[in-house]
């Protein structure tokens, strides 16, 4: 290989190098076969990552609900709520950047591989010192971070590789999958966590997490993974400043970045207050609170069938803005319900605005991005989405704090739906 050649012109010719992946062969026949909102499944290591993933997320919002339950029982503080949401994203706030840089330098499957284990061993030990009654609340802010060191890197890690898995023409399709995914999975695991708890209290809640873990390291093992992105050379300062420049001449790239900590701050935060308005707005107890938690999935799913119906289509950031507007005025709006029914048909048609909006956010931003350089820009991503939760988790828990939970919440929407139509002029032309 010639070293001289830039790094786009060392991955052209590592690709001509390398043998066909042995699961493209006949894709062409299988892709014939399967309706276009389900392309992405003609690729076998898509299928063994959807069918681990879909395990391990549903594990994942199990917990989330316990967690909220068991923080909600140490302490009954809606800023500790907010606290302990906080710091287990600060990490993603603080690593995600030079995380970019080591995922280009190493086997995606084998960094997931290192990340989901060890987010099942933390979930085991949160277990057994919830089991032992050994659990307090610095137990649970210590593991908190921990896991949140752990997502800084998988967050990057999963995104960069759907590209690895699927290849650029079914990119979009795979994005709206793993949607679906992560929604499908948010509607029964909050509904289980509400039955768990109930039958074998929080502790169960947190080992069915951990061992869920297990079906997607075994689907991340059986992978056979032939097309290896070629290591940057570039120092890890000059790489980060190559991904930076990226984004600051991209108006694009950047506009979607600055919408998506927008919304992660202000509107996001909202989930953080979940456990109190079942417990003491609602009074639905962790049933109910797994319930509420499931709505959004229901209405999320919707949006991601939406979206893969829908294939290729111009004109999506119309639909990222009118997405965002829809989740804003239905959370809006459910801040002024004290009926059960119409508070559950509220935050499904949020979800499927949210998930509208993030799904296309997503989409569009790495169909702007180089190869060379997705890992970087995808970590910037995780940085906004994930790495400003710890922001919108003190300032929703404070708000309800001082000013009650739903002012908390409407405050956030509004400043949410007004950043978003001033950026809307930029977002429309993508």
């Amino acid at each position: 290989m010639n070293e001289d050649l830039d790094p786009e012109q060392r991955l052209q010719e590592v690709e001509q190098t390398l043998p066909q992946e042995p699961t493209a062969i006949g894709a062409e026949a299988r892709a014939a076969r399967l309706p276009r909102q389900l392309l992405a499944f003609r690729h076998r290591n898509y299928q063994l990552f959807f069918g681990g993933q879909i395990i391990s997320l549903t594990g994942m919002w199990l917990q989330q609900v316990a967690l909220g339950w068991l923080v909600l029982q140490l302490t009954n503080s809606a800023l500790l709520l907010g606290i302990v949401g906080s710091i287990s994203a600060l990490p993603v706030l603080l690593f995600s950047l030079p995380a970019g840089l080591i995922i280009e330098r190493f086997s995606k499957r084998n960094l997931l591989v290192l990340t989901q284990t060890s987010a099942m061993v933390f979930a085991l030990i949160l277990a057994g010192l919830t089991y032992w009654h050994l659990v307090n609340i610095y137990y649970v802010i210590g593991l908190g971070f921990l896991l949140g060191l752990v997502n800084a890197f998988d967050a990057p890690t999963r995104q960069s590789f759907v590209i690895e898995m699927v290849g650029r023409d079914d990119l979009a399709n795979a994005i709206t999958m793993n949607s679906a995914m992560f929604n499908s999975a948010k509607i029964v695991g909050p509904a289980v966590a509400g039955v768990v708890i109930g039958l074998v209290g929080t502790a169960g809640a947190f080992f069915l997490n951990g061992i869920s873990f297990i079906a997607v390291i075994i689907g991340l093992l059986l992978m056979r993974i032939t097309y290896v992105v070629p290591r940057t050379h570039a120092s890890g300062l000059r790489g980060l400043k190559e991904g930076l420049l990226f984004i600051r001449e991209n108006r694009t790239v950047s506009t979607l970045l600055q919408l998506t900590a927008v919304v992660s701050i202000f509107s996001m935060s909202y989930v953080v207050l979940m456990p109190i308005v079942a417990k003491n707005i609602l009074k639905v107890g962790p049933s109910g609170l797994g319930y509420l938690m499931s709505a959004t999935g229901v209405g999320a799913l919707a949006g991601a069938v939406t979206l893969s119906s829908l294939g290729d289509f111009k004109g999506k950031g119309k639909l990222l803005i009118a997405g965002n507007l829809c989740f804003c005025s239905m959370l809006m709006l459910f801040t002024f319900s004290q009926t059960w029914l119409l508070s559950l048909t509220l935050l499904m048609i949020a979800g499927w605005g949210i998930i509208v909006n993030m799904a296309l956010t997503n989409t569009l931003i790495q169909t702007a991005t180089p190869d060379s350089l997705r890992g970087r820009v995808m970590s910037v991503y995780t940085l906004m989405f994930m790495g400003m939760a710890p922001i919108g988790s003190l300032q929703a828990g404070a708000m309800a704090h001082w000013l009650g939970t739903f002012w908390a919440i409407r405050i956030g929407v509004v400043v949410c739906a007004l950043v978003a139509i001033a950026l809307s002029p930029r977002i429309i032309k993508a």
